[in-house]
């Protein structure tokens, strides 16, 4: 039977025959083969017995080639590992052009592996990475089937634009410049595919609210599409969502259940992810090294998210947390890129970071934002001027969820849309569940890799998706 480098590593079966697959990452002194098969991020060490191995196959060993060995465990003479493979049976099942393949065993670029992504996966950096994504995923669905929430499967294809920002890609079965035309020159959508207007979904909560007033508590975990022309290290234009929405939960319980949420499966990897963990922080501190004091983390990785797991989550309203920022040295001596001047603002990340890492030290939920800044479905208060929303604010990184308590009331929520210029006609169907035992209900939005990039302590956000999708980028 085929073991794992994993298994192999935590075995105490010394002196027993053992049969490996895997990739080789090294080959030294015609002797040594560094052997990883993706289950762990630490390599088995295999030691060849040259004197009684073909020369020939000798020099098919080279890195990135994929072997079969078969040999003895037993106790290591090096350091850094307690066992390793005495090598009675060497195959090798693919060749790897030693002079073509890019990953060689030496510090890279990230710049350079996602240029390489389909092989980036072999580095122990994307290893380490992508385990810990699998992981999280894992933790995800785990918590809430353990809650009593039903999985829901929004559609991609779509004709609302839940956010309303507009920026989303069209869906379409036109050949370009052959669209039929209107009278007045518009494309005639009322003959394509769908007989409408459609669009990858930015976001499956609408969809999600209905099933919520029905099946009381839905999560949705999939993907999520953004027009938005945007470079940055924060953005893709597709990326993965998580959207909880729970029928007579009010915002109060939506704060509960957020911090609830993130604090469990964060937990869940910093208790079965702890190899990728130490790899990844130790790395994180090597980077830290290079850049001035003023620049580094406060925290290694590892303590980072131990602060959120064991920290209560501060709560504060918008209107207090404009008054520490309009008051605050940074925004009084003008260090802030985008001042603080008035009530009503859009917060930015430095804003929320501040909050976080620098006033409260604590993980930050602001709530009860401005009407204006928000979107149309979220609950008006009774001052008319702010709603019930809420955003989850972590150190290193600001927003990480955003949600509220939707809007129930059918009268203002028309009155909104209206106000809007929202077309009722278009979400006919969401205005039902207002009409037909409408009650309160709550949920929010987590940006997948958002929450990727903050375990794994990566930078840029296109190193925690296996593909990334951005502006003039869809190779692979």
């Amino acid at each position: 039977m085929r073991s794992t480098v994993s298994e192999l590593l935590s075995s105490d079966k010394i002196l027993q025959e053992v049969y490996l697959k895997g990739w080789v990452r090294t080959f030294r002194s015609n002797r040594f083969i560094a052997v990883n098969d993706g289950s762990t991020i630490n390599n088995i060490q295999c030691v060849v017995d040259f004197e009684n191995t073909d020369e020939a196959i000798l020099k098919r060993i080279s890195t990135g080639a994929a072997v079969a060995i078969t040999g003895t465990l037993i106790e290591s003479q090096g350091k850094g590992q307690k066992v390793e493979i005495a090598v009675t049976k060497l195959e090798i099942l693919g060749d790897s052009n030693a002079d073509e393949y890019p990953i060689q065993p030496k510090k890279h670029s990230l710049e350079f592996l996602r240029e390489n992504a389909h092989l980036r996966i072999r580095t122990n950096t994307f290893s380490a990475v992508m385990r810990l994504r699998s992981a999280l995923s894992f933790a995800v669905h785990k918590y809430f089937n353990e809650n009593g929430f039903y999985n829901f499967h929004a559609p991609l294809v779509t004709g609302s634009d839940a956010e309303g920002a507009g920026e989303m890609f069209k869906v379409t079965t036109f050949e370009a410049n052959k669209a039929p035309l209107k009278e007045d020159g518009s494309i005639d959508y009322s003959k394509d595919f769908f007989g409408k207007e459609t669009n990858l979904t930015v976001s499956g909560q609408l969809e999600a609210e209905t099933y919520a007033m029905a099946l009381g508590k839905v999560y949705t975990f999939g993907p999520t599409f953004r027009a938005e022309n945007s470079n940055t290290t924060r953005h893709l234009a597709e990326f993965w969502m998580i959207e909880p929405e729970v029928a007579f939960n009010d915002l109060d319980d939506n704060m509960d259940l957020g911090e609830d949420f993130i604090k469990s499966v964060i937990s869940y990897v910093l208790e079965h992810c702890k190899d990728d963990l130490k790899f990844l922080e130790d790395r994180l501190l090597q980077e830290e090294k290079s850049k001035p004091q003023a620049q580094r983390s406060d925290m290694p990785l590892r303590e980072k998210l131990q602060f959120i797991t064991e920290n209560n989550f501060k709560r504060v309203s918008y209107t207090e947390a404009y008054e520490i920022l309009r008051n605050c040295k940074p925004n009084k001596k003008k260090k802030f890129q985008f001042p603080i001047t008035e009530w009503g603002v859009d917060l930015q990340s430095e804003h929320e970071r501040f909050l976080v890492e620098k006033h409260f030290k604590c993980p930050v939920i602001l709530f009860d934002y401005p009407a204006t800044i928000k979107a149309f479905y979220m609950r008006l208060n009774e001052d008319g001027k702010t709603v019930r929303a809420m955003d989850i604010l972590f150190p290193g990184i600001g927003e990480i969820v955003g949600g509220s308590q939707r809007e129930e009331r059918l009268d203002v929520l028309l009155e909104k849309m209206k106000a809007l210029d929202i077309d009722e006609k278009e979400l006919w169907w969401y205005l039902d569940t207002r009409k037909f035992g409408t009650a309160v209900h709550s949920g929010f939005g987590l940006g997948f890799e958002r929450l990727v990039l903050f375990v794994t302590g990566m930078s840029n956000i296109r190193d925690v998706i296996p593909f990334p999708r951005t502006p003039q980028n869809a190779d692979f």
